[in-house]
Formats: C-alpha cells, sequence, structure tokens
C-alpha cells in the first residue's frame, strides 16, 4: 500500500484501549477511520473528535461485531460512507477469566464470539469489497496467550489461538487476492484492563517480563501501521510484541 494517507480502516473495539490507539495512529496517518463500538458510545464520539481535532477524518459506527448481521451492517456503513474498505483491524476483545473448574459453558461460548468468530463476521463481510478493489490489509489482535496459554484463560487463549490460525488459512486463500493477512501478538500492554489488576498481582506479572515494563498501546498501534505501510511482502505471520514474556522456539 505505501501510504495510509485517504484509506479506509475499520477498526473494531476501538473506543478505548488497544483499538483507541490503533484508530488515532490511523487517524494521524491520513487515513479515514471507522471507530467501531458495541457499548461505549460516548469513548468513541470523543475519539472521533481527537482524530478529527488532529486534521484527520473519522466516523463512529455502533455494532456488535459478535453477531454477523451487525458485522455486515459494520461494513455495508462503511461502504455507504466511504465507498470501500482497504484495512480491517480485527480488535474486539473480551476476557471472561475462570478456572476450567469454575468456567461456564456461558463464559465459554461468549468469549469465543467476541474474540473469534467475530474476526470471521467481518473478513466475510469486507471481502468482496477489497477483491473487488484488488487488494486489502487484514490484521488480526491476537495475544501471547493464545501461543503459550495461561491459567484461568482456556476460553480467551483457544479464541486467541483460533484467530492464528484463521490469519494462516485467510492468507493462504487470499494472497491470489492481493489481501495480506496477519496477527499481531500483544503481551501485557498498559490498558484499563491492566490498570485494575491489583499492585501485588501486577508487580508479580512484571517480574515474568524480561524489560522489565509492560507495553504502551501506541507500540502496538505503530506495528499496526508498520503492517499497512510496509508490509506488502508480509502474510500469514505472527508478530509478537511482548517485552519477551513468551518467546517462540
Amino acid at each position: 500500500m505505501g501510504t495510509l494517507r485517504e484509506a479506509v480502516v475499520v477498526v473494531t473495539g476501538a473506543s478505548r484501549g488497544l483499538g483507541a490507539a490503533i484508530a488515532e495512529e490511523m487517524g494521524h496517518a491520513g487515513a479515514k477511520v471507522v471507530v467501531n463500538y458495541s457499548r461505549s458510545k460516548e469513548p468513541a464520539e470523543e475519539l472521533v473528535e481527537r482524530i478529527s481535532g488532529d486534521g484527520g477524518e473519522a466516523i463512529s459506527v455502533q455494532g456488535d461485531v459478535s453477531d454477523p448481521e451487525q458485522a455486515q451492517a459494520l461494513i455495508d456503513q462503511t461502504i455507504e460512507k466511504f465507498g470501500r474498505v482497504d484495512v480491517l483491524v480485527n480488535n474486539a476483545g473480551i476476557n471472561i477469566d475462570r478456572t476450567l473448574r469454575k468456567l461456564t459453558v456461558e463464559d465459554w461460548d461468549k468469549v469465543i464470539q467476541v474474540d473469534l468468530n467475530s474476526a470471521f463476521y467481518t473478513v466475510h463481510a469486507a471481502l468482496p469489497h477489497m477483491m473487488e478493489a484488488g487488494g486489502g490489509k487484514i490484521i488480526n489482535m491476537s495475544s501471547f496467550v493464545g501461543e503459550a496459554g495461561n491459567i484461568g484463560q482456556a476460553n480467551y487463549s483457544a479464541a486467541k489461538a483460533g484467530m492464528l490460525g484463521f490469519t494462516k488459512t485467510a492468507a493462504k486463500e487470499l494472497a491470489r487476492y492481493g489481501i495480506t493477512v496477519n496477527a499481531i501478538c500483544p503481551g501485557f500492554i498498559e490498558t484499563d484492563m491492566v490498570a485494575a489488576i491489583p499492585e501485588d498481582a501486577k508487580n508479580k506479572l512484571l517480574q515474568s517480563v524480561p524489560l522489565g515494563r509492560f507495553g504502551q498501546p501506541n507500540e502496538i498501534a505503530r506495528a499496526v501501521r508498520y503492517l499497512v505501510e510496509d508490509g506488502d511482502y508480509i502474510t500469514g505471520q505472527a508478530l509478537d510484541i511482548n517485552g519477551g514474556v513468551y518467546i517462540r522456539t
């Protein structure tokens, strides 16, 4: 692609945390950004204002992408407003952490639906438009937990591991259409989720990170930008940004 200027970028779950950082980075680079949110309307609209105030162009679109019809509506509204979809960032995700003994069927289904199935729904909706345009970039947010596993996160780990398998298959299938598909696997990042961890537990987590600190949301956002602007020959890959907490062999 070479540049994000005037590119149309859809970021799911973009009202806060990593999604907001990614959306801001895309807007700063000159993209037209679609800020998707499920329930957090006010933060999403504030984000749109920040992007617009920085000279970018953005809209907010409500939609629970774990529902296939709402995921389709998100893409439909993007096409109606901007006429195309150049980049899709599947960032929407939740966690419901319990050990397997306490994990309910509902806990399992909800996390799989939001963290994994939503990516299929949005890709399925955006794919015809990318194919017609002759290319596109899809970036799926996975996690080091999907690679290493983690106690109390069987549902989250399974969803994020599934995202990696989905990414690899999609990359093989869609390369012929000029569409690249990659995943990013963050480690512990300074978001609201990490901020809510009790201080003692947070210190223990820090001890597990060789670089001795948590990552910053903008470090993930810049990686997304790199894959979009400079990643034309990168597809089917998982980019680990985790401070060394998990090192693949």
